[in-house]
């Protein structure tokens, strides 16, 4: 098995359920392969950096020199991985991924993409509209809308700043350290007032699924008369594939 570089602290509720998912999904291919337990997983580094730290470091949304120590915190931990022996990294968070490509810069371990993974899923479930939900930087970039259209499925117009704002108040305020009681009907409700018919919802923060304890390992699923894609489903589903290929 290869080995797993997971870059976490983005926030901390999110870097445990990626190990939790990998280390169960690993789990369960080796038993339905009538291997005897203890079941193996694969090797993993985790090298966690410091959200508020990162928050704090956050750039303007088009001037790149403004992103510059944002970014040299991402890749630090990258290299550090990659000295650790990793054969490819994850980084467990979705706004980290709005600078993967300045991020990467020097790091010669593959890094899997959020993006790639999170939008192959939405294509296959037939969606052709997506409204992509997360962090103010999530939500301001373009890269979502981007990829999904490349594989044909167009993301709804940018919300208001406004409601942005919105979000990211809710994520700071529902999803650190996990779902409070409210989280679950506070996103609902946001859904409802801005996700059309037929739209899948990405719940693009790796907090957000948290909100949905049934469907943490699912990349696709319905719940409140919603369809949901969880990207953080899709990227665990692409670290294990590719830490279990031959």
């Amino acid at each position: 098995m290869k080995k797993i570089g997971i870059l976490g602290g983005v926030g901390w509720a999110s870097t445990v359920d990626y190990y939790r998912a990998i280390s169960e999904g690993a789990g369960r291919y080796f038993a339905e392969r009538g291997h005897e337990s203890p079941l193996p997983i694969p090797p993993m580094t985790i090298e966690s950096v410091t959200q508020a730290k990162t928050r704090a470091l956050r750039g303007m949304a088009g001037d790149e020199a403004s992103w510059t120590a944002f970014d040299a915190v991402f890749r630090e931990a990258l290299l550090t991985l990659e000295n650790a022996g990793c054969d490819f990294g994850i980084i467990a968070s979705n706004t980290p991924h709005a600078r993967l490509h300045a991020i990467r810069q020097g790091v010669s371990m593959p890094i899997l993409s959020i993006f790639d993974a999170t939008a192959e899923v939405t294509a296959s479930t037939g969606a052709s509209r997506a409204l992509v939900l997360g962090t103010t930087v999530t939500m301001q970039a373009t890269n979502y809308a981007d990829r999904l259209a490349q594989e044909g499925v167009a993301a709804n117009d940018r919300l208001p700043e406004a409601e942005i704002a919105e979000m990211q108040a809710m994520i700071d305020s529902e999803f650190y350290g996990g779902a409070s009681e409210s989280a679950h009907d506070r996103l609902l409700t946001f859904c409802n007032k801005h996700a059309e018919p037929g739209t899948a919802i990405l719940l693009a923060c790796t907090e957000l699924p948290l909100a949905f304890p049934n469907h943490l390992d699912d990349p696709v699923f319905e719940a409140d008369g919603h369809l949901f894609i969880n990207p953080s489903a899709a990227h665990v589903a692409a670290a294990l594939k590719q830490a279990l290929e031959e």
